[in-house]
């Protein structure tokens, strides 16, 4: 957010701490990536609102407080390795390689594959790796994962992410049937088990399995 002016970042860090986002890593993070660099066109202009906005494929750049809220509830820390779920803009993976050691990311979409891989190239963030790949599998060739965040809705955690999780290690994802009522939730895997602890409300799109169509 280098390039923006001093009013327009305080309100934005501001609405992220009134929100819950307290971390100083994760604020950090969230001040020097420029999430105006994620959105295109008409939507451009309400990039620092905390606001989710519409990008291709149909999918959406969630808003910021719940990005900073995610990442957060993530606990990243800077030797992890991280996979995440569901690419869209790339927006947060790019505040998680601020503070991971290696991030994969993983999209259904081909054309945001290429958008963000070559977004990525652009910003100089050389431990992001953006694939062509059903989530809903995960990356069991990077597996295991210190952490694991998805930003798409599923009705459980699917089994495979699970499985891809060190123990100690700590997933973040939103579940709920439905559009309209989904919960934010934190799973750690322990020696004798899971352990679940609900965050928040939530609405995000979909868990879809397979890849986009007609090569979108």
């Amino acid at each position: 957010m280098t390039g923006l002016d001093p009013e327009t970042k305080m309100q934005f860090l501001f609405a992220l701490r009134s929100r819950g986002v307290t971390d100083a890593r994760v604020l950090a993070a969230m001040e020097q990536v420029d999430r105006g660099r994620f959105v295109k066109g008409l939507f451009a202009e309400r990039a620092y609102e905390d606001t989710p906005l519409p990008i291709a494929c149909g999918q959406t750049i969630s808003q910021p407080s719940v990005v900073g809220l995610m990442t957060q509830a993530l606990e990243v820390t800077p030797r992890d390795t991280v996979l995440e779920v569901g690419t869209g803009s790339g927006y947060q993976a790019a505040i998680l390689s601020k503070l991971a050691r290696r991030v994969y990311t993983v999209e259904r979409h081909k054309r945001l594959v290429r958008e963000t891989g070559a977004l990525f190239r652009e910003l100089g963030l050389t431990n992001v790796t953006a694939m062509l790949s059903d989530g809903s599998f995960g990356l069991s060739e990077q597996a295991p994962f210190d952490r694991i965040i998805v930003t798409a809705a599923a009705e459980d955690p699917p089994g495979p992410l699970l499985a891809q999780l060190k123990i100690g290690g700590i997933m973040v994802l939103p579940v709920g049937q439905s559009d309209a009522v989904q919960t934010l939730i934190r799973v750690r895997r322990t020696e004798t088990g899971l352990d679940y602890d609900e965050l928040l409300p939530v609405r995000f799109v979909p868990l879809l399995e397979g890849l986009g169509r007609d090569g979108a």
